[in-house]
């Protein structure tokens, strides 16, 4: 995996060694002096990954990540603070102003680079997701990049599994005011938890007696109801080597024994926060989508749905050897009741009919909105024959019952009329719906309010 990084020191010798690093293992190293160069090359999205100095002159390490986490341009971007300073109030310090993690020097070069790697995958990811949302917010969905903003990472359920009642409890008072924390001492039990979804993030001990914790992680990773949950390793000074692990099979976070209450509690929200910015671009990217293949007035499937899906049907029927036919309705006289009593009087009655035609049809129907008056059902393992009966059911249960359409109006009579086709020997989605419109212009020819079937 490669990457582009800006490392940020305003000391030449230390710009040079970490690039010397990063470059041997083919990252793509560019470097900046001081904190108001660094944020205009990030500001123009050439970069994955920020190395950055806590101790500048002028804007030091900390201003620089809190402009970069205030940008909406900027939010995103992983930012790894490197400083002499070693004690866990300034860890908790950088954490606070946006970092993702916090090294001290002399930097270890192999926990180096599996941090980066680890934050780098993170952001491919995100990266590939908010070009998606970009996409859905130009067609005029919420913009999940300023809500991120306002994110503090508070507030939520955490899943713990750890062994050690000492330990727990530690846990559990340091984030008793902001989290709710669940303990689970089998490791069993707790990936059975895990695949819940009750929680917002899992905190697990490297150091649980007779179980393997990176098989834990391994699993919740391996499974897609657990894939996007953040973990956070908990784990004892001689655990490096499980750590670089940990990280290498996509844990999060680690912390090192003993705990510090404020840097756990600021690695909690870090890893909080990124969850739930990911989770509004998944939101987004979702809601798109279904918008896209579903007709906002009604919530049946649209005609772009059907005309996906229906080449799909027919084949599986051609090849199955069984029946499908088709049906296409269209509400007789529909533009008399929008110029008679409006279009808000119309959009009633479309959602009326909607909700009466999916009451008569069978489950396994497919029913799509055409557009205007026009719906369409699609009706698997059915023969020509059974169609009628089922279009007739629908072309009664339309007319037995008037439309209402507003307080100060009367209900008004709708009819339907219907033309049917079964699928033939050509196999060809176009022809099966061609023959069924040439069945439903008969209906209408033919005074309306009827079922038509093509039989070629």
């Amino acid at each position: 995996m490669t990457a582009r990084i800006l490392v940020v020191d305003d000391i030449l010798a230390n710009r040079k060694l970490l690039e010397a690093r990063l470059t041997a293992e083919y990252f793509d190293v560019v470097t900046a002096t001081n904190g108001a160069e660094a944020l205009a090359i990030c500001e123009r999205g050439e970069y994955d990954l920020v190395i950055l100095d806590v101790m500048m002159p002028g804007m030091d390490g900390f201003d620089v990540c809190r402009q970069l986490r205030k940008n909406p341009a900027t939010t995103h971007l992983p930012v790894i603070m490197v400083t002499a300073l070693d004690q866990p109030s300034d860890r908790v310090r950088g954490l606070e102003a946006g970092a993702d993690d916090f090294l001290t020097k002399p930097i270890d070069e192999i926990a180096l680079i599996a941090r980066v790697r680890s934050l780098v995958r993170l952001k491919m990811i995100l990266d590939d997701l908010r070009s998606r949302a970009s996409t859905a917010v130009t067609l005029g969905m919420p913009d999940p990049f300023t809500s991120a903003l306002a994110e503090d990472g508070l507030g939520g359920r955490a899943l713990l599994v750890d062994d050690r009642s000492a330990s727990a409890s530690q846990i559990v008072f340091a984030l008793r005011d902001r989290y709710l924390v669940e303990v689970v001492c089998d490791p069993t039990q707790g990936a059975a938890r895990a695949l819940s979804g009750a929680h917002d993030m899992v905190i697990v001990s490297l150091g649980l007696q007779g179980f393997d914790a990176l098989r834990l992680c391994g699993q919740m990773r391996s499974h897609e109801r657990t894939r996007q949950l953040p973990i956070l390793c908990l784990a004892e000074m001689e655990d490096r080597a499980r750590v670089l692990r940990a990280l290498d099979i996509g844990v999060n976070d680690f912390l090192m024994r003993p705990l510090d209450s404020n840097e756990l509690v600021a690695r909690v929200k870090t890893n909080l926060r990124r969850k739930r910015y990911g989770d509004k671009l998944r939101d987004t990217l979702q809601t798109s989508i279904e918008l896209s293949v579903v007709d906002p007035l009604t919530g049946l499937n649209n005609r772009r749905y059907f005309e996906t899906h229906l080449s799909t049907l027919v084949a599986q029927a051609a090849e199955c050897g069984r029946p499908l036919s088709l049906m296409i309705l269209d509400i007789d006289h529909f533009k008399a009741i929008n110029d008679s009593h409006g279009h808000e009087a119309g959009d009633r009655v479309l959602k009326g009919f909607s909700k009466r035609v999916r009451k008569v049809i069978r489950i396994p129907d497919m029913i799509c909105r055409l557009g205007g008056e026009e719906f369409v059902v699609v009706m698997p393992d059915t023969s020509l024959d059974v169609a009628a009966r089922i279009a007739e059911r629908v072309r009664g249960e339309i007319e037995r019952e008037r439309f209402a359409i507003g307080d100060a109006s009367d209900p008004v009579k709708i009819t339907v009329s219907i033309g049917l086709a079964e699928r033939g020997r050509d196999n060809l989605p176009d022809g099966l719906f061609r023959r069924a419109d040439r069945a439903l212009y008969r209906s209408k020819a033919s005074g309306r309010n009827r079922v038509s079937a093509d039989a070629a």
